[in-house]
């Protein structure tokens, strides 16, 4: 240590540099410390924690006032701090055995009394029946392959021998395959509903005593894909036709023949309107601006995402205009509830009172939710919008806070778009629910084999999701699809959409259409 001080510099300006020098080092080490506490802190949460950012932020709405007035008499410093509110635990419904649906078929099994105890213990006369006991159990039959077979009348000229004349077959999803409608619809929903990978299902199958390689089942998807398609487009032109679109995407693996592992590629999502009620993904290779802006060609209207900086060539052209989404803003704000518990706890206050005028703004048309939000959500965001402007000048950018206060206020025109418009909503969580499916299967199925791959996958999505949407069973959708788009005349494509096609099977069943292929 002596030979340390004795090597320090004499002279005092050149020691204030230096101590300057030190003390910029000692802070930029206490900010990377605490943005890495701050990684760790969220890391953990989402691996051990409740991954709900639901928060209690009643108790918190008073210290909104308070603080402000603290900030405007300088006494910052003699607020309470008020300890993080434990979440609610909400009261549930009971929670017995349910009971069995109505509409599964019952198979009885009858149980008589025996014959030593259908006599009367006290006179010795007969029992007479006076009713039955009944206790249901829920059985289950494992699904079952079987074969149909489609025979052609032949006839021919018994005299001359000639003229054989053969029936026509129907028109079949994989013209000379073995897969019926049925089987094809199988896979898919099982695949891009229930995310069973291919390999998992070919197991199955040969637990069944149907052998059917991966190979196969890859190609029958390929086939299944390209007879959707024409669907697919018309879907997609329709939520371009739509006033607001939500959009998002996620990353999905890719395998690549050039490379040792997978590259990452993208699946985004487009949700139209009330009156264009279609989902609708598509796949890109990469992350890129290119292809939001290219599915987007054309499109006039809002279109509701997060802040990735690609879309801002899709909004440079004037036609679409940008909501932002208040989920992503108040996320940072919970995030950075660590390292700063009293601004981000004010700042969750603020966006709670938003979310409470949406609760009530929900079941209102959309002229009377813009009315509320002029009412109620304006003098909200104005006073928000003061605190912000306060905030940024006192907290450090690189911190959690500074970056959710600086994200707040980069964001702001867009965050606030939505008060205008009462057809708008407050956030993107339509899209993120719509992405969760393709969370979910990119756990099983891992990876797509290929860029083509990505695209039927975004194609048979789009179907599944969609009917979904409407409380179409997939299964009995894509089964009936598929066994009629062929034939089904192109101007007509509309009608096997999932709304018409929920529609028209609504209509057989009053009779009140004839059940009859639309179109």
């Amino acid at each position: 240590m002596a030979r340390e001080v004795a090597n320090l510099p004499g002279d005092v300006p050149t020691c204030h540099q230096m101590l300057l020098d030190l003390l910029q080092t000692l802070q930029h080490r206490d900010l990377t410390i605490e943005k890495l506490a701050h990684e760790l802190a969220i890391l953990k949460r989402h691996q051990f924690g409740r991954k709900s950012e639901k928060l209690d932020v009643g108790p918190l709405l008073p210290f909104i006032e308070e603080f402000l007035k603290a900030e405007a008499e300088g006494k910052k410093g003699e607020v309470e701090v008020p300890q993080e509110p434990q979440a609610k635990v909400e009261e549930r419904e009971g929670h017995g055995r349910k009971k069995n649906p109505e509409h599964l078929p019952r198979e009885r099994k009858t149980y008589e009394v025996s014959q030593e105890k259908k006599r009367c213990r006290g006179c010795g006369k007969e029992l007479e029946k006076i009713g039955e006991e009944v206790t249901e159990e829920l059985e289950y039959h494992p699904a079952s392959f079987f074969v149909r077979q489609h025979v052609r009348e032949k006839l021919a000229c018994k005299d001359c021998q000639e003229n054989v004349v053969l029936a026509e077959m129907p028109p079949r999803p994989v013209e000379k395959g073995i897969p019926g409608p049925g089987l094809l619809a199988h896979v898919l929903t099982s695949k891009y509903a229930d995310h069973l990978p291919l390999n998992r299902q070919e197991g199955i199958f040969e637990r069944h005593g149907v052998q059917i390689s991966r190979s196969t089942l890859c190609d029958w998807v390929a086939y299944s894909a390209d007879l959707l398609e024409p669907l697919y487009l018309e879907m997609k032109a329709e939520v371009l036709k739509s006033k607001k679109v939500h959009t998002d995407d996620s990353p999905v693996p890719v395998l690549d023949r050039d490379r040792v592992t997978t590259r990452e590629g993208r699946l985004w999502v487009y949700v139209g309107d009330q009156d264009h009620p279609h989902t609708v993904y598509d796949f890109s290779p990469n992350h890129r601006s290119d292809a939001p802006k290219a599915f987007l060609n054309g499109y006039r209207g809002f279109l509701q995402a997060d802040a990735y900086v690609g879309y801002d060539a899709v909004y440079a052209g004037g036609n679409i205009i940008e909501i932002a989404c208040w989920a992503h803003a108040r996320r940072k704000f919970f995030d950075a509830r660590g390292s700063d518990r009293a601004r981000s706890h004010a700042a969750l206050a603020f966006i709670s009172r938003l979310y409470e005028v949406e609760r009530e703004a929900r079941v209102l048309d959309a002229g009377d939710r813009k009315a509320l939000r002029q009412e109620r959500s304006r003098p909200i965001l104005e006073s928000f919008k003061r605190w912000l402007d306060c905030e940024a000048s006192r907290v450090l950018p690189k911190s959690p806070i500074g970056q959710a206060v600086h994200y707040a206020l980069g964001q702001w025109e867009a965050l606030t778009r939505y008060i205008e418009d009462g057809l708008l909503e407050i956030d993107n969580n339509i899209a993120e629910r719509a992405l969760r499916r393709v969370a979910l299967g990119r756990k099983n199925w891992l990876f797509a084999g290929s860029d083509e791959g990505g695209r039927r996958a975004a194609i048979i999505y789009s179907l599944v999701a969609s009917a979904k949407d409407h409380g179409i069973d997939p299964f009995a959708y894509l089964r009936d699809v598929l066994e009629r788009v062929s034939t089904h005349l192109a101007r007509d494509i509309a009608q096997l959409l999932p709304a018409n096609w929920k529609s028209f099977q609504e209509g057989i069943a009053t009779g009140k259409v004839p059940s009859t292929a639309p179109g």
